[in-house]
């Protein structure tokens, strides 16, 4: 296993570089990045569809420094010299645990005083420079697929509270037992979670814009797909819990194409520390499980991996608004409710049945997904290569507009 991302790299290349990247850390921006990458093809396009309109970015120009903006500059400089020198004078106790040493009242007073000040008036000379007698408000349209980032920043924002928030409704008794380490640590993450508050938080945004929500859904999910592949793809290289259950069973012969752990693993130097000791071993990860386990991350990387790949040929055939987000809720429905099966995980009682949290919401995806295609079979005139009603002469009004 690979805590870290520059653990992985000493192992392929035979360095001894230290990094201050978790590997999970670092693998959840990659499906934030691959997220982007597929919204944003997926919004140029539908908007050449004319399935989506465009969105006016309102700026204001020669205006003076506001109060906030140099706040907010003053802040950020602080925040650099404070923890930024801080960090490179204490490199060491920065790669060792980069999250308690960021969320720390460690830092350098001086380098954030200093910090602060020249961010404050960088910004106030800057727009001394820019001012103008009349600031000019000035309206530009833009295509969906240039405001991909505020999507992605929304999204973010919102998968990872609801990532956190859902784990440690499902961990009470870790939340409990160390309430800091449990809100700060990127490994106690549940995607479900994330999904929810992060569309809620989505379909808000789109909302303003006047963009239907069925489009938008449908420009997300093969991303979403993607997203949750890489991810589990960080959780198997970290090995930071998600695994199966105890795996005794003999590797069957027709899975002898295959190497033996991915059978059965016993996750050494696990970024959680769990297991036995490992016999020689020096440093901070040190422990592997007891017994091989089914390296259910390893699994649901590949699935999810080939439905991503069904779903990203199927988009342009597909013609049916909402489709594509039934599609993308019964597969991976199916699919999270499976892995479930040989996954450890903690169970609820949900009125007397006895199941995962997880195994409740697939099955809820499911029948929903289900349901989402009679709807959509029935409507199917109306959905077909259903149109925006949101032009430039009637999109006007602060609903349309985002100030830059």
């Amino acid at each position: 296993m690979y805590p870290k991302f520059s653990d992985l790299i000493n192992d392929l290349l035979g360095t001894n570089i230290q990094l201050p990247f978790q590997m999970f850390g670092f693998m959840l921006g990659i499906s934030f990045l691959c997220a982007a990458i597929t919204l944003h093809s997926e919004l140029k396009r539908k908007y050449a569809q004319g399935l989506l309109p465009k969105v006016i970015i309102t700026q204001i120009k020669g205006a003076k420094a506001t109060p906030m903006e140099l706040f907010s500059a003053a802040l950020f400089g602080f925040i650099i010299g404070f923890k930024g020198v801080y960090g490179i004078l204490n490199y060491s106790k920065l790669v060792d645990d980069p999250q308690t040493f960021l969320l720390s009242m460690d830092g350098n007073w001086i380098a954030g005083i200093i910090g602060a000040i020249a961010f404050a008036y960088y910004q106030y000379s800057d727009s001394e420079k820019k001012k103008l007698d009349t600031p000019k408000t000035t309206v530009e349209w833009v295509e969906p697929k240039h405001i991909t980032g505020n999507f992605t920043i929304n999204a973010m924002i919102g998968g990872i509270l609801g990532a956190k928030i859902f784990h440690m409704l499902e961990n009470m008794d870790d939340f409990y037992r160390d309430p800091i380490d449990a809100i700060i640590s990127f490994s106690g993450l549940t995607f479900y979670g994330g999904v929810i508050v992060a569309t809620i938080t989505i379909l808000w945004y789109s909302k303003k814009l006047k963009f239907h929500p069925l489009h938008i859904s449908d420009s997300i999910v093969p991303g979403l797909m993607l997203a949750y592949a890489t991810g589990r793809l960080g959780c198997q290289l970290s090995g930071d819990g998600d695994w199966g259950i105890n795996n005794l069973n003999p590797q069957p012969s027709w899975f002898a194409m295959f190497p033996s752990w991915a059978w059965a693993y016993d996750y050494p130097h696990n970024v959680l520390g769990e297991g036995v000791a490992i016999a020689n071993c020096e440093g901070k990860f040190c422990t592997h499980l007891e017994y091989p386990v089914y390296p259910t991350p390893l699994y649901e990387f590949v699935a999810c991996s080939i439905l991503f790949l069904i779903m990203w040929v199927s988009r342009k055939r597909v013609h049916l608004a909402g489709f594509m987000t039934c599609l993308y809720l019964v597969l991976n429905g199916v699919e999270r409710f499976l892995i479930e099966l040989i996954r450890i995980n903690n169970k609820i009682n949900f009125f007397g049945i006895v199941c995962t949290q997880a195994e409740l919401i697939a099955t809820i995806m499911v029948i929903a997904g289900l349901i989402g295609f009679v709807l959509i079979y029935k409507n199917r005139n109306k959905l077909y290569l259903m149109k925006t009603t949101v032009t430039e002469e009637n999109a006007q009004g602060e609903n349309a507009s985002i100030p830059n």
